[in-house]
């Protein structure tokens, strides 16, 4: 009789623990599926110093200028600095909005040409009315021939050239500055699967508390 309850003890546990394990699984590729993919942008419009009319890239007609400046304004995290450079060290302004199925969506102020390296302004007022903090960032050293390469009226900067002294990359290292790009997504999903899990352990509980329960009375 012991050893009946036994091993009917360790099926149902097992079985317990197998269903907990698959509701984990499930609960976890639910919550990835269930994140909202981003639109691929369609195009972007800009306009600025010196430009008569808006340039109009699209992504069927211009694919590779509207990757390159989607890559000056992608990476821009959460937060940025408060303050940006004074008004007369500023130089030429860009301002760039970021279509999706013709739609605004986004828009950033780009200073190419800004003292002390390309600087760029994110409104905290966004086309598509999301949640977002107004900030200044370090732009690209690329930037002014990334613009210039789309239409911008700016002059060559050789130096600036991808894969040239500068790069491409940015004047500072702002993620460094500001590692909280995906931060409140990451903290997002833990929070998810520490909940996931306590109900896991409540589930289990639960099935050892009757196991156990049930065994006790079999055996009086």
């Amino acid at each position: 009789m012991i050893r009946r309850v036994r091993r009917l003890l360790t099926a149902v546990a097992g079985t317990l623990i197998a269903t907990a394990c698959a509701l984990a699984l499930a609960g976890t590729n639910a919550a990835h599926a269930a994140a909202p993919k981003p639109k691929p942008a369609a195009g972007v419009d800009i306009t600025g110093d010196e430009l008569d009319e808006p340039l109009r890239l699209r992504a069927e007609t211009h694919p590779g200028e509207v990757t390159a400046i989607l890559d000056q304004v992608s990476w821009l995290g959460r937060t940025g600095q408060q303050r940006g450079p004074k008004a007369a060290d500023l130089g030429p302004k860009y301002t760039v909005v970021v279509l999706a199925v013709d739609v605004p969506t986004k828009t950033y102020d780009l200073y190419p040409l800004a003292k002390g390296g390309p600087r760029i302004y994110r409104p905290a007022q966004q086309p598509d009315r999301s949640k977002t903090l107004a900030g200044w960032f370090y732009g690209r050293l690329n930037m002014s021939e990334t613009l210039r390469s789309a239409g911008a009226p700016l002059e060559p900067q050789f130096d600036t050239l991808s894969g040239g002294i500068g790069g491409g990359e940015r004047a500072a290292a702002e993620e460094s500055l500001d590692p909280a790009q995906d931060i409140d997504a990451a903290l997002a999903e833990l929070q998810r699967l520490l909940l996931l899990n306590a109900g896991v352990m409540v589930v289990i509980t639960a099935g050892l508390a009757g196991i156990a329960l049930l065994v006790r009375r079999r055996t009086r």
